[in-house]
């Protein structure tokens, strides 16, 4: 087998073999998308022409299937797949070409993508890629479309024909930029018809797509033609120099690890503000070595103020990126931000700019102005999406852009799309459909929402409601284990994201486990540093954690204990409050905090002296933070009653305790599941709806209270007791 140097061959005949014709493709896709040096996340896309069996006619038919719109290769499966009659594909060429309006961006090349839809076959869901016309027409049975790094430093040189052509001789053709769609795959059936021995097509400034009649074959030539690409580009980069001399030289040198967290905690929560004046946006950190070359050379600002050039990367990464030229060994953090300041009114100004100079009549309204990317010397890069995948996939396409800039500089000059062509794709009528074709954003959907005491309980059920509603969810816990627990649950259900990128803790999904001592303040502030480090920022706070300490047997609470009680349920979640709206201010955008006191704040009893007191003074608390903090977070409390099941402040032992207190028959022996069970059903029968009272039950109600449901409710108790007429308000 040939070997490879930059990238993976993981063909696997034995996995291969036994798989039907869209199995394989769907293995084909995987391993090309797994290899980011082979195309980036949800870029690109791989075909196979199959004979299947006609539903309507039962004959044997040609089909392409081909991925569909918004799949990402790695992670495609069979139904990400569409699939069309090969043959009306073809047939689509007589309508188009009778067309008096027919060429590059007209109406009538747009409106043969709705076409596709009369070509499905099998009734498939599957909405077709824009890119189907060019897996249709080139007359091979496999196809390969890809964007690598390699092979687009060349299609985004200066010279690129020339290069080609000297790198790969009469194999790979060439075609000049154009917007993907019906006239690029007319132009690449062109240039095949002429040209027999052309195997692949370089594609100007956007990728190239390659072929062949054996599958094995198609996956083999795909990586030859970019491992070609890389060798040439390496050895012109290694004779100018290599990484030393690589963007003209550092200009700048990367401050320290703990230099750079410094700085970005005392920055990005300001910055997520900035940034999310019209709507909120997730931020995603990247400071490794190869970005930090970009950002600390000479050119950096000569080639971000270029753009990119591959129309995937600018989708994300807007025209260009805020590159802020700030000297990292002779400016401080508070020059930092001013210059992000002002960098940030003179990049929308500019983007309005280029939408004005670029519009036509039926252009879609401006959309945001704020820069998704933010280039800082010697820090790195700082990307912005509306969720973590998103900003992750944003910094994985700069990153590549970078590498695209780096090899097409060593080989050539870099050049990006003109400012109408990256418009038009940017603000093309189909992306715009696109956009609204996709769901509806949930209810805490660009939220981050820490929970503290998500390790257990309470907590943990709080954790799972408000990522069900699209929130990002920091699990904290004093357990630190526990909280990564619950981190862990949350994303082997939903998922980490497509997205790749980020360094460190930025490097995450939409959960992540924290330890934090909430009688501790520097615990407290190095949590909330850690969750701007991996989000940018946060939006609300529930406080689940709290303590119960039984009297001795005498009935006494020793001073210990009554401390550490009010330490955890009172001066606990002050200590949360007050440091975190160090952070709420800095960001500027509403927020919400949530503590628990309990229904226990309004019913004197006895054995439970130490916590009923402390929690009646967190009643008082939640109402004296809702002064202190308004207007800009609103702050309520839910107090709960006997949630026996699934709480960690009924272990057995309380549990035995309270079920012989009451006088409720047990045995020693008897199942814990048993004893909670007997106590929880005792506690339900004191309360009006006679109900147990779970964790569940407790989650819906901070769930309300962090969404917009109750937006006007500030310093407020919501109960949740299943109805103690004792707790009743007096």
């Amino acid at each position: 087998m040939k070997s490879y140097k930059y990238v993976n061959y993981l063909w696997d005949d034995a996995k291969a073999a036994p798989l039907n014709a869209v199995d394989r493709l769907a293995y084909r896709s995987n391993l090309l998308g797994s290899d980011q040096r082979i195309t980036n996340t949800g870029g690109g896309n791989t075909s196979s022409k199959a004979t299947e069996t006609d539903p309507l006619t039962g004959q044997p038919v040609e089909v392409l299937w081909v991925k569909g719109s918004g799949g990402d290769l790695r992670t495609s499966t069979r139904e990400n797949f569409s699939s069309l009659y090969q043959q009306k594909l073809l047939d689509l060429q007589n309508l188009y070409g009778a067309r008096e309006d027919k060429g590059l961006k007209s109406p009538a090349e747009d409106e043969m993508v709705g076409m596709y839809t009369h070509a499905t076959f099998n009734l498939n869901p599957r909405a077709s890629s824009i890119d189907t016309p060019l897996h249709s027409f080139i007359p091979a049975k496999f196809v390969d479309h890809m964007h690598p790094n390699a092979i687009i430093a060349i299609a985004a040189s200066q010279n690129c024909e020339a290069l080609t052509k000297e790198i790969f001789g009469g194999e790979m053709g060439y075609v000049p930029w154009m917007r993907p769609g019906f006239e690029l795959g007319l132009a690449m059936q062109e240039i095949v018809a002429n040209n027999p021995d052309v195997r692949s097509i370089m594609m100007g400034q956007h990728g190239f797509i390659s072929w062949d009649d054996d599958e094995k074959a198609c996956y083999g030539y795909t990586l030859d033609c970019i491992e070609k690409a890389a060798a040439f580009i390496e050895a012109k980069y290694d004779a100018k120099g290599g990484d030393a001399t690589a963007f003209g030289g550092a200009k700048y040198q990367t401050l320290t690890p703990e230099q750079r967290r410094e700085t970005l905690v005392a920055i990005l929560p300001w910055l997520r503000g900035q940034v999310s004046q019209q709507k909120r946006f997730i931020g995603t950190v990247q400071d490794d070595e190869k970005i930090l070359r970009f950002v600390n050379s000479n050119d950096a600002v000569r080639l971000a103020g270029l753009g990119t050039s591959c129309p995937d990367h600018f989708l994300r990464t807007k025209i260009k990126p805020l590159y802020v030229d700030w000297n990292p060994q002779t400016e401080d953090a508070a020059t930092l931000k001013n210059k992000l300041a002002a960098g940030l009114e003179a990049y929308r100004e500019d983007y309005a700019e280029y939408y004005s100079l670029c519009k036509h009549d039926n252009s879609p309204a401006m959309r945001d102005a704020n820069p998704t990317v933010v280039l800082i010397p010697g820090i790195g890069m700082i990307a912005w999406g509306k969720d973590k995948s998103e900003s992750r996939v944003t910094a994985e396409f700069y990153n590549c852009a970078v590498e695209v800039m780096r090899g097409a500089e060593a080989i050539d000059t870099y050049i990006s799309l003109p400012q109408q062509e990256a418009f038009d794709i940017e603000y093309w009528l189909l992306e715009e459909a696109k956009l609204k074709r996709m769901p509806a954003e949930k209810e805490l959907a660009r939220q981050v929402v820490i929970v503290v005491g998500a390790g257990s309980g309470i907590g943990k059920e709080t954790a799972h409601r408000l990522v069900k509603e699209g929130a990002h969810i920091v699990c904290v816990d004093l357990n630190e284990d526990a909280a990564k627990g619950t981190a862990r649950e949350i994303t082997d259900k939903y998922g980490v994201g497509i997205g790749v990128a980020g360094t460190g803790l930025s490097d995450c999904g939409p959960a992540i486990g924290l330890a934090a001592n909430i009688t501790d303040r520097a615990s407290i502030r190095r949590m909330l540093d850690d969750v701007a480090i991996a989000y940018g920022g946060f939006d609300s706070i529930c406080v689940t954690a709290g303590i119960f300490v039984p009297s001795d047997t005498s009935g006494h609470i020793p001073d210990d204990k009554w401390a550490l009680t009010f330490g955890i349920n009172v001066t606990g979640s002050y200590f949360v409050a007050d440091e975190a709206f160090k952070t709420w201010k800095e960001q500027g955008l509403k927020g919400n905090l949530v503590l628990t006191t309990s229904a226990n704040a309004a019913v004197a009893k006895k054995g439970s002296l130490a916590y009923d007191t402390s929690k009646a003074a967190a009643n008082h608390l939640v109402r004296e933070l809702a002064i202190e903090l308004a207007p800009l977070v609103r702050v309520n409390g839910v107090a709960p009653a006997t949630v026996v099941q699934g709480s960690a402040m009924f272990p057995r032992d309380r549990v035995i305790g309270s079920l012989a207190k009451y006088a409720i028959p047990y045995t020693d022996d008897e199942a814990t599941e048993s004893l909670v069970s007997k106590l929880a059903q005792f506690y339900a029968d004191r309360t009006l709806t006679k109900a147990p009272i779970t964790p569940a039950d407790q989650a819906e109600a901070y769930f309300l209270l962090v969404t917009q449901r109750l937006s006007k409710t500030t310093g407020q108790i919501v109960t949740v007791d299943g109805g103690l007429h004792e707790a009743f308000l007096r």
